[in-house]
């Protein structure tokens, strides 16, 4: 007994410390992975009151950019708080060359019909893929760093250059203007100067005739930059802007035509956060345990073309099963079972999915194309709030059907520089 005694005041101490460092660094890793999450849940929680809030609308560009809607109380409040690294001259430079860049691209808009706020500027929802991607090559062959949703970005070396600059802490600037779904041009300059970051942002509107007029500028403070391995250029404001994430991106590096139009077709409509398609190694033997209820609105869209609009919250078997059939090897009956059939009305309940914000998306990088007719895809998950270009990589083998149609036959995940999203 006396030798027990003499080794616990010998080596009990050791040990006790030995416990309390390995519990410390257990609970700072906690603390550090909830904090993170504290942060996106205030940041998107303060985004849902400003909604609610203001009456204002806001102009979406590219995935991941909110655009500055006019009057913002928060836009203002934002251009408040940033001194600008510009001078006046600068400013009025500046201004001439965005203003210059619209007017060369002005024949695209020419017969656009004008209309909103300020009276005799163009706003519509109408503006079509093929009319912003020839803006983005007209601004390219102008010399102009030019970039829209579902293309490649023009003169893309240039934002590199600024980011090789910036890293050796030299003054630089480069100015990227990004065509909106609905024809609005957004320029962004990035100012680096003085170990500081910022952007000056002039937003162009449109009169009758294709003249170019400016609606809004704004200063922002840049927390920080980052370009990616694949060519993402990732970047957050100190100050959160009104409707966006916390992180806004850019591709710069291009993608194929091929990698974009199966990126598109296969994997653009699934999310990672709602259901356990894309998290969940599955194939044909246990791919029932992924059918989930609340897939089937991203189904209906990836099928029908069109946001699902359920009548008295019911939606009807014959469409509800032809879509869950044709995306997955499951029976009727299975899917009867699964999500929750009424056969008293021969419909099923609509689950509505709830959105979880900032969520990755993935992107086909490459293909296979297997002797049986299916297509291996390798998706990379690109998640621009944790600055990853390759959060995870899936490889998913699809179907394709002559109909235009398809399956998804498995899928399996592989962690790389986060952990996959857990579906609760």
């Amino acid at each position: 007994m006396g030798e027990v005694k003499w080794l616990f005041k010998k080596w009990g101490g050791i040990f006790i410390l030995l416990f309390l460092v390995l519990a410390a660094g257990s609970f700072i890793t906690n603390w550090r992975e909830k904090a993170d999450e504290k942060d996106r849940r205030e940041v998107w929680e303060l985004d849902v009151k400003i909604s609610e809030n203001s009456t204002a609308s806001s102009d979406t560009g590219v995935a991941g950019i909110g655009e500055e809607p006019k009057e913002s109380p928060l836009l203002q409040y934002f251009s408040e708080q940033s001194e600008c690294l510009l001078r006046e001259d600068e400013k009025k430079e500046l201004e001439g060359k965005v203003l210059a860049a619209a007017t060369q691209v002005k024949e695209v808009y020419r017969d656009i019909t004008a209309g909103g706020d300020p009276p005799g500027s163009y706003t519509v929802s109408g503006f079509s893929r093929k009319q912003r991607n020839e803006v983005v090559s007209l601004l390219g062959e102008a010399g102009y760093v030019s970039v829209t949703e579902g293309a490649n970005m023009e003169n893309h070396s240039v934002v590199r250059d600024f980011y090789c600059a910036y890293l050796k802490k030299q003054d630089a600037k480069v100015t990227i203007f990004d065509i909106n779904v609905d024809g609005l041009i957004g320029a962004y300059t990035f100012i680096h100067r003085e170990g500081k970051l910022q952007t000056f942002y002039i937003q162009i509107g449109w009169k009758e005739g294709g003249i170019p007029d400016i609606r809004s500028i704004s200063v922002s403070d840049i927390e920080k930059i980052k370009l990616t391995e694949k060519g993402y250029f990732i970047y957050s404001y100190k100050i959160q802007i009104y409707h966006s994430s916390l992180r806004q991106f850019w591709r710069i590096d291009p993608l194929s035509d091929q990698c974009r139009e199966l990126t598109e077709k296969y994997i653009s409509g699934l999310s990672y956060v709602n259901y356990n398609v894309l998290v969940t190694d599955w194939d044909s033997s246990n791919v029932q345990e992924i059918v989930m209820p609340c897939m089937f609105e991203d189904l209906y869209r990836m099928y029908m073309g069109e946001n699902l609009q359920p009548e008295n919250g019911e939606i009807p078997a014959q469409i509800y099963e032809r879509i869950m059939t044709t995306y997955f090897s499951v029976t009727k009956e299975q899917i009867r079972e699964i999500c929750g059939y009424h056969a008293a009305t021969d419909s099923y309940p609509y689950e509505m999915i709830v959105s979880r914000p900032y969520p990755p998306f993935g992107e086909v990088v490459d293909v296979t194309e297997n002797p049986d007719g299916t297509l291996t895809l390798f998706v990379d998950g690109v998640w621009p709030d944790y600055d990853s270009d390759c959060a995870f990589t899936n490889i998913i083998t699809v179907r394709p059907f002559g109909d235009g149609t398809f399956r998804y036959l498995s899928n399996s995940i592989q962690k790389k520089e986060r952990n996959i999203p857990i579906v609760y």
